[in-house]
């Protein structure tokens, strides 16, 4: 078992806890708040949920019918999935839930990018040393 010292603890413990308080920030904004709104109202929503069912049954007979190699079939029910799609991206609530679920990536990808370019600043990661010209034993 790997053996750390109290500083080591100490700077894993503080990375741990802004990691956290991030992510409490995250989870607090606009765009999370309004999709777990808009999840429910799907949830709640027994249209939308007959359509996801009848999407998710297609599938499984589209998988069926591969196994016995019936292409027509298989062509046949894929048209009906995408009719089924169609119909479920047109409604309003289902759209801007997918919108939402894309805003939440990009945020997160921000997030990741601007730790990634700070750090990158800092240390020469391909090069293996540090930026400011310091060394290891300091």
């Amino acid at each position: 078992m790997e053996e750390y010292t109290n500083t080591e603890m100490i700077v894993r413990e503080d990375i741990l806890a802004k990691a956290k308080e991030l992510a409490e920030l995250i989870s607090t904004s606009n765009e999370v708040q309004f999709f777990q709104k808009a999840e429910k109202q799907i949830a709640n929503n027994d249209a939308i949920q007959t359509l996801i069912s009848s999407i998710k049954k297609k599938q499984k007979e589209i998988v069926a019918f591969q196994s016995f190699e019936n292409l027509k079939m298989v062509e046949k029910i894929e048209k009906e999935v995408d009719d089924l799609q169609d119909e479920l991206d047109a409604i309003p609530i289902v759209s801007e839930f997918k919108q939402s679920q894309e805003d939440i990536n990009y945020v997160l990808q921000l997030v990741m990018s601007v730790i990634r370019d700070t750090i990158s600043e800092k240390i020469t990661v391909e090069e293996g040393t540090v930026a400011s010209g310091s060394s290891c034993s300091e």
